[in-house]
């Protein structure tokens, strides 16, 4: 009886134990903390880059480039490792399944409505035409190599690797995506056997110091986020990046902020979520997307702050999230489907309602293919245009001020990833099995 008596305090005092430093890792008031350090650097760095001292902002370079390649380094094998080792673990169950059968629905609901939002932005505010002699001057601005070389067939063949290493050199998130899906299942589906536990464990362990290199990167974050924020604020001081469409970007601007604001807002709450603690907890990953235009170098930020600060499972994290990164792309197609029927109008094609529709899910597909890199929706809207024959000069005058479009489109799509992790892992989190860190009801109402 006194041994029972033994084992059951011993049992409470670990539970006691665990319970308190679940809470001291994820005590309201650090995080609130490191939430007001990331704003101030933020601010500062406005403020240093607005003065526009040469030694400042050449430092500010420096810094920026630095962590810019930082993240691109441990973003590759952030997919890879993550997709591996989910599905390798879960690849014969059903919550596999579940996971993406949640993430591609979420997905396909936000994506069409951030392009519906283009669309009625477009319609009410309704830009007019260029002058035909600003637009032909713009058209020397288009870099021709990449629309003479890009095209749906090759960006889709590219998807297929024909060696291992090709994909991670040249940063396909697509195929290492294919790759890291396929080396999953084969281990899901492989005999239990002596060689496999041994191959898993070294992936785990590649996992776990690569992990160990994200929450570095995140300490030092607020440095990056000065040096990112002094670099954009130069300039803009030095008038590098305006306004110049004056309508057009209005509508597309408005549109990421609609959807930022207002429309992802309101998914969380029909799903019991708070959408302010969720945009609050995933601020890292956030910030890192403004600055680095990039969702797949966002990545291992995104599921770093996904794991520690929203306690999202990591069986739901690291598979949904590399998905997500390539295939959530709000911002994206809100961007493609104004700007390409910008271009049409200014080149004289009748833009009818079910030709606008239309146009519409050609925007969410497209997006959806897109490959999460910097630039990247511009390349693709370009390739469209250039497909179906339209003037692209006009692609030409909106390249200086893509700049800014693409900070503000990739926060959005890492915003939207952050929302469908959420979501999801609020819908299942009955049916998959809890990990020790996760907390009880994570940013819930």
């Amino acid at each position: 009886m006194n041994a029972g008596n033994k084992q059951n305090t011993k049992k409470q005092t670990d539970v006691q134990a665990t319970a308190a430093a679940v809470l001291k890792e994820n005590n309201p008031l650090r995080q609130g903390r490191q939430f007001a350090l990331w704003i101030a650097a933020l601010i500062l760095g406005g403020i240093l880059g607005w003065m526009n001292v040469p030694f400042l902002n050449a430092l500010f370079n420096f810094i920026a480039t630095i962590f810019t390649r930082l993240f691109q380094f441990v973003a590759v094998p952030t997919i890879a490792l993550a997709v591996i080792t989910t599905l390798a673990a879960l690849g014969t169950k059903k919550e596999t399944r579940q996971i993406f059968g949640h993430a591609l629905v979420y997905t396909l609901l936000t994506t069409i409505c951030a392009a519906a939002v283009g669309l009625a932005l477009y319609l009410w505010i309704a830009p007019g035409n260029l002058p035909s002699d600003i637009i032909g001057a713009g058209a020397a601005k288009v870099p021709q190599n990449l629309v003479q070389h890009t095209s749906y067939y090759d960006h889709f063949l590219s998807v297929v690797p024909n060696n291992i290493l090709q994909p991670f050199l040249t940063g396909n998130v697509l195929s290492i995506l294919f790759i890291a899906a396929a080396v999953g299942l084969a281990l899901a589906f492989m005999p239990k056997t002596e060689n496999r536990g041994v191959l898993l464990k070294g992936i785990y362990g590649a996992q776990e110091v690569l992990f160990t290199l994200i929450r570095a990167l995140l300490w030092v974050l607020p440095l990056g986020i000065l040096a990112f924020a002094a670099q954009l604020s130069a300039q803009v001081a030095a008038g590098v990046i305006v306004g110049a469409l004056g309508k057009y970007t209005a509508v597309v601007i408005g549109g990421n902020i609609i959807q930022f604001f207002v429309v992802l807002p309101l998914f969380l709450l029909a799903r019991g979520l708070n959408p302010v603690k969720v945009f609050k907890r995933m601020s890292p990953a956030l910030a890192v997307a403004l600055f680095t235009k990039s969702s797949a170098a966002t990545l291992p930020v995104t599921i770093a702050s996904a794991e520690q600060n929203m306690r999202i499972n990591p069986s739901i994290a690291r598979f949904l999230l590399p998905i997500c990164c390539t295939i959530n792309m709000n911002g994206c197609a809100a961007f493609i489907l104004v700007t390409s029927l910008f271009v049409m109008q200014n080149a004289g094609i009748p833009l009818t309602p079910g030709g606008m529709v239309a146009w519409l899910f050609v925007a969410v597909l497209s997006a959806i293919g897109n490959a999460g890199v910097p630039m990247g929706c511009y390349f693709l809207t370009l390739s469209l245009m250039s497909g179906i024959g339209a003037p692209i000069g006009l692609m030409g005058i909106i390249l200086p001020i893509y700049t800014i479009i693409d900070m503000i489109e990739t926060a959005e799509n890492v915003w939207s990833d952050s929302c469908v992790c959420s979501m999801t892992q609020n819908d299942l989190r009955e049916q998959l099995p809890p990990t020790p860190e996760e907390e009880e009801v994570p940013a819930v109402l």
